[in-house]
């Protein structure tokens, strides 16, 4: 059976993945380098925890990770976002397991930074007024 190549994208903030799902022996790159070289530990296991949850399924494919915009949290989100759904694309069983471990595996999240207020900095505290 010979399997075509799955795109999928994620979105988490300004951040933005694309995943390539293709077969192969089960490598995982982010722009071009291992997972294990992608920034701190935790945002590695933020990233491959589809892949664990997926187990064999996720040994015969590669999956190669565009990521830009945003911050090292919200590139991790959205890339583990790319990850899952192309994993559900490929095995259609994984669904149910991604759905009940973490909604967001598969549903983006949608919440945004607010945006500052006119003639102020900040979001939400205005400035006092002083009368005297």
């Amino acid at each position: 059976m010979k399997i075509n190549n799955i795109i999928t994208e994620g979105k988490r903030k300004k951040a933005i993945a694309r995943a390539v799902l293709s077969p192969g022996k089960g490598f995982v790159t982010i722009n071009g380098r291992a997972l294990h070289y992608y920034g701190d530990p935790l945002l590695q296991l933020r990233i491959a925890e589809p892949l664990t949850l997926a187990g064999d399924a996720a040994k015969n494919v590669n999956i190669d990770i565009s990521l830009f915009g945003g911050g090292v949290s919200g590139q991790a989100d959205a890339a583990r976002l790319a990850v899952a759904r192309a994993l559900v694309k490929h095995n259609q069983k994984l669904e149910a397991v991604f759905d009940e471990y973490d909604r967001f595996l598969l549903v983006a999240d949608v919440r945004q930074n607010e945006s500052c207020k006119p003639n102020d900095s900040k979001p939400r505290a205005k400035r006092q007024k002083s009368y005297r």
